[in-house]
């Protein structure tokens, strides 16, 4: 190996959180992957070199474990990036912007080739790590996909059996009604999944949560505005509200002063660590939910209770560390 060519990784601290590399985790072609300028930011090497060593030994490397992005993927992928950033003080210069040639993605079994072709210790204790956050990720996906396997399943049976009648209409409702028949009547009770058209259900489930709270209620949704304190007005009187959202949101402060005059008191905080959106009401019951509540009913969603009060006090610990 030519050593002009050889990568020299810097790393002084291997202590990374795994909610960084979490955040640098995205989906294209329904593959989990990393960017190399992401990678090589963990290795404090070179992008360049990076790509370098993974084209010096391309046949280690087939298309399942790295493959660069088309002018749309990144195009989309810079899209979701910056919507859902989070400011992350242990790791900076995480710049994806100003590069002349479309990046390359890697795979968890890319991610792994790697550790052996940079062939340092740090690269290997850094693989490991995130290779661990890949697993991680698996797990969770898995322990919440069963309700969606269910109505995936009955969604099939339906489609079987009732594709050809004339009215579409009247099949799409009989068959959402029967999900919902299924899910109520089951033990996943505490998850509730709305599609696209049901904003009045949503809107009612999601104001009935906020009726619930007697002392106080904190949102956490990047993407807050108006529409948001409409549902929030909803609260008992002398219910105190916290919400931590996207330093850009479309809320204003007259819209804060406005909602403060009827229905105090509201306090609003500005951050990006969080990407999905949690209510938790009364500091003791705590949803998930996949959508801003604004949005709520517009496209397909679900709303999870989390069931772990410790998880419930590490969102609220987390919420309060980040002002």
């Amino acid at each position: 190996m030519d050593t002009n060519d050889e990568i020299i990784v810097y790393n002084k601290d291997l202590n990374i959180d795994k909610q960084i590399i979490y955040n640098l985790i995205h989906v294209v072609r329904d593959k989990q992957v990393m960017l190399d300028c992401d990678l090589a930011m963990l290795y404090r090497a070179e992008t360049k070199n990076l790509n370098k060593a993974m084209k010096r030994n391309q046949k280690r490397f087939p298309e399942d474990f790295c493959f660069q992005l088309t002018e749309e993927e990144y195009t989309n992928l810079k899209s979701q990036i910056a919507t859902s950033s989070s400011n992350n003080n242990e790791i900076e210069n995480n710049t994806h912007g100003g590069r002349r040639k479309l990046p390359y993605v890697y795979t968890e079994q890319g991610i792994a080739m790697l550790s052996a072709v940079l062939r340092s210790d740090v690269a290997i204790q850094v693989s490991i790590r995130i290779m661990k956050t890949f697993v991680d990720m698996r797990k969770y996906l898995a322990k919440n996909s069963m309700i969606l396997e269910k109505v995936n399943y009955i969604e099939q049976r339906q489609i079987q059996t009732e594709i050809r009648r004339d009215n579409f209409e009247k099949y799409t409702d009989e068959r959402f009604d029967r999900i919902f028949d299924y899910i109520e009547t089951h033990k996943e009770n505490n998850q509730k999944i709305f599609f696209d058209g049901q904003i009045f259900d949503a809107f009612s489930l999601i104001t009935q949560l906020v009726r619930q709270a007697d002392k106080d209620i904190i949102l956490i949704d990047g993407y807050v505005d108006v529409r948001t304190l409409n549902i929030l007005s909803k609260k008992k009187e002398g219910v105190g509200v916290v919400i931590y959202t996207f330093l850009g949101s479309k809320l204003t402060d007259q819209d804060i002063t406005n909602f403060n005059a009827q229905y105090p008191m509201l306090n609003v905080k500005r951050t990006n660590v969080f990407h999905d959106r949690f209510l938790i009401i009364d500091g003791i019951t705590g949803y998930h939910i996949g959508a801003s509540i604004k949005d709520a009913g517009k496209k397909c969603f679900g709303i999870n209770r989390i069931e772990d009060v410790r998880i419930i006090n590490e969102l609220i610990r987390k919420a309060k560390i980040t002002n």
